[in-house]
């Protein structure tokens, strides 16, 4: 099951049509294909941290880590973001 965001879930009870969307592009993006679960939860994880989302960066550096990833990797991940920023 694919996490969905707290802000994603709100709209459950606020916009139902909304959150049905919104979910499904989440699934789609983070469904398995050619890049496995942990790559893509740390391309998300740079993401964030270039919008400046700290509470999106501290839940996906979670999950970043309980699929595996190591501190040195999550480092590497911030600091490219930052470079590119």
């Amino acid at each position: 099951m694919t996490h969905i965001p707290g802000f994603v879930s709100e709209y459950s009870s606020i916009d139902r049509p909304l959150f049905e969307q919104a979910s499904k592009v989440i699934e789609m993006a983070m469904a398995p294909g050619a890049l496995d679960a942990k790559t893509k939860v740390l391309i998300v994880l740079a993401l964030d941290t270039l919008k400046g989302a700290a509470e999106g960066v501290k839940v996906l550096a979670a999950q970043a880590r309980g699929l595996g990833a190591t501190d040195q990797e999550l480092a590497e991940v911030i600091r490219l973001a930052y470079f590119v920023a």
